[in-house]
């Protein structure tokens, strides 16, 4: 018997099992949600990281003189350590220092900014200056699962002040599967361009971890 009838007999034959469809519904949803989560953690490491960086050009510049140029400079010695990671440009480095001056508190970024893509984060720090502002579309593209469209639509069309301006707490910290935002979040945790392979962690969830890409700008 030809191998597309036996699988055209199993994929009948399913319908007979008693609990089946309930079951595999159950799984499609668990799986979905565990893919959320990973894209979730993955996104959250890479948003905390470019925080950081942010916060230490930030300080540098302060502390010890550095100027403009050394972004330029930087750009290029990381692009040289790490050439297969394509998020430390000069213009994407200097909105990591953009970030972290918008964004000093790093609890904040944990529990907020952390929580959707660095597209997202850079569009608000492009159309909104206010703190609060930015604060209740973060909040509205978790709750919602906006994409970087659809929030650039709703700056531009000035949501924050047509629906009021209070910020509110709200229960949730994943995006829906099926919304634009957890799309978004999934495909750079599937994307193919992976961290340089000359860096080796040592534990195997964070070599898996790693395979998941930097956001590109």
């Amino acid at each position: 018997m030809p191998k597309e009838d036996k699988f055209n007999l199993s994929q009948a034959g399913t319908s007979d099992i008693l609990g089946y469809d309930d079951f595999l519904s159950e799984l499609k949803t668990r799986i979905s949600h565990a893919q959320i989560r990973a894209a979730v953690a993955v996104n959250k490491e890479l948003i905390l990281l470019y925080w950081q960086i942010g916060r230490d050009i930030l300080h540098r510049q302060q502390q010890q003189g550095w100027g403009a140029k050394v972004i330029n400079r930087l750009a290029t010695d990381l692009q040289q350590a790490f050439p297969e990671i394509k998020g430390f440009s000069p213009r994407n480095l200097k909105y990591m220092r953009a970030f972290a001056q918008a964004y000093p508190d790093e609890q904040f970024v944990q529990l907020l900014a952390a929580q959707i893509p660095w597209f997202h984060n850079c569009v608000l720090l492009d159309k909104v200056k206010d703190s609060g502002e930015r604060e209740w579309y973060i909040q509205q593209t978790i709750q919602h699962g906006w994409s970087r469209n659809v929030l650039v639509h709703q700056i531009e069309s000035q949501l924050y002040h047509r629906q009021g301006k209070a910020i509110t707490n709200f229960d949730r910290t994943l995006p829906k599967p099926q919304s634009e935002l957890a799309q978004q979040l999934l495909k750079v945790f599937y994307s193919e361009r992976i961290f340089s392979g000359s860096f080796k962690p040592q534990s195997e969830l964070a070599q898996q971890l790693l395979k998941s890409s930097f956001f590109i700008l």
